[in-house]
């Protein structure tokens, strides 16, 4: 008779476990038998995958929740804010408000604009001579974030803009984002100061950041909002511009 899986040594068993992707390991897996429960609920599993695919930075987590926590929130690492570059028109972003003649997409650099630091950002969003602003709402459980995940472990959110200004023209710049539950009550905030870039400005772009962390349990959406517009008036697209907003949940 072939050997039972049971017979096998623990450590041949994570490997083989180690195999199978993380998902199919909790939904399914763990149900198999108490073995493989404790070893799905184990660190050494997860240390296993998270060594297989490069995944660093967790060794200072000791406890095994960590471990399982921090591979699934590394696989899904990713930027929520869908459009981020203004690559299709204003599409995902909501909540518009078009002050003056509105917001526009310009390809990089611009009049009076430099390149952007990354090659891969090719256009960017620009406002006009009164307060342009639009937004975005991310379900966190429709990206796979779930309940338990957001409320016990409360993993940080990392949340970036991008501002530049013209170099012929004043502008204003803001930014704000808050956590909200799943009624829409703000349970955290982020305001950014109103920015004031002056007329005669080098025109490079500036990165502004915001991590949340230790929120609190009850987090089920981020709602992300920025804006600005010039300060001289002028007829047209003078008013900041924006481009590779994003908002990502980190281990």
């Amino acid at each position: 008779a072939s050997p039972r899986m049971e017979s096998l040594p623990e450590a041949v068993l994570i490997r083989i476990l180690a195999a199978i992707p993380a998902v199919d390991l909790v939904l399914a897996c763990r149900l198999v038998c108490c073995q493989w429960k404790n070893l799905v609920d184990g660190a050494a599993l997860w240390i296993l995958k998270c060594q297989q695919e490069g995944l660093t930075g967790a060794e200072s987590q000791e406890d095994a929740e960590n471990w399982q926590n921090f591979y699934f929130l590394s696989k899904k690492r990713k930027n929520l804010i869908k459009n981020p570059c203004g690559e299709e028109d204003l599409q995902h972003w909501g909540e518009v408000e078009n002050g003056g003649d509105g917001w526009k997409i310009e390809e990089l650099p611009g009049d009076f604009g430099t390149e952007f630091p990354s090659e891969e950002v090719h256009k960017y969003f620009v406002t006009s001579f009164e307060w342009c602003r639009k937004a975005q709402v991310i379900d966190l459980r429709a990206e796979g974030y779930w309940e338990e995940l957001m409320d016990t472990t409360q993993p940080k959110i990392v949340v970036r803009d991008w501002y530049a200004g013209r170099s012929d023209a004043g502008c204003l710049y803001e930014l704000c984002v808050k956590l909200l539950s799943g009624n829409e009550d703000v349970l955290a905030e982020y305001k950014s100061e109103t920015i004031a870039i002056p007329q005669d400005n080098d025109a490079n772009w500036t990165e502004i950041s915001h991590t949340f962390s230790s929120y609190g349990p009850g987090v089920r959406f981020v709602r992300f909002e920025h804006g600005g517009q010039d300060t001289l008036f002028w007829k047209g697209w003078y008013g900041v511009r924006v481009t590779n907003s994003s908002v990502m949940v980190e281990p």
